[in-house]
């Protein structure tokens, strides 16, 4: 759903904090091309609305350690609502699942997984399999490289009326 109290100036600052995290008030005032105090007044208020849900660095992580990503699909054998509660409670406890998307079509859920090892991915599924979360079948990828890894474009998204 759109907010559609949301004006160009908003964008702009939802687009910098985006883009490049948390900033100063003269910083994020010079990217939006606004003065300081009203800039960052905006700013609480679209934190204040729930918009910004968080600030974070992108890390080289290939630099820091090796590790191992993977990216695998899974299906319910059944699609209750208690199952699928069941499964994203144990997902939402199960740190190195970065991602979870429920997804519709042939698999019910796509998950991305950051272990030290594959090894340790194994242990993480085989753990998912004895407790039983209702999984039929799941597809496993071995993540070779990344290709791209960005985020939408807040202002493209904003621009289009719904």
């Amino acid at each position: 759903m759109r907010n559609s109290k949301l004006d160009r100036t908003d964008v702009r600052i939802l687009a910098a904090v985006q883009a490049h995290g948390r900033l100063s008030k003269s910083k994020l005032a010079e990217i939006v091309n606004l003065s300081p105090t009203p800039c960052w007044a905006r700013l609480e208020r679209l934190k204040a609305a729930g918009l910004i849900t968080g600030f974070h660095a992108d890390l080289a992580l290939s630099k820091i350690c090796t590790y191992s990503e993977v990216v695998v699909t899974v299906s319910l054998t059944h699609h209750r609502k208690i199952d699928f509660d069941r499964f994203e409670t144990h997902i939402q406890n199960t740190e190195a699942v970065t991602e979870c998307f429920a997804t519709g079509g042939g698999m019910d859920y796509v998950l991305k997984v950051v272990t030290p090892t594959l090894s340790a991915f194994q242990d993480i599924m085989e753990t998912m399999l004895e407790a039983e979360l209702g999984i039929d079948r799941y597809m496993t990828y071995i993540v070779t490289r990344s290709i791209k890894n960005t985020y939408p474009n807040v202002a493209t998204l904003a621009a289009v009326p719904q």
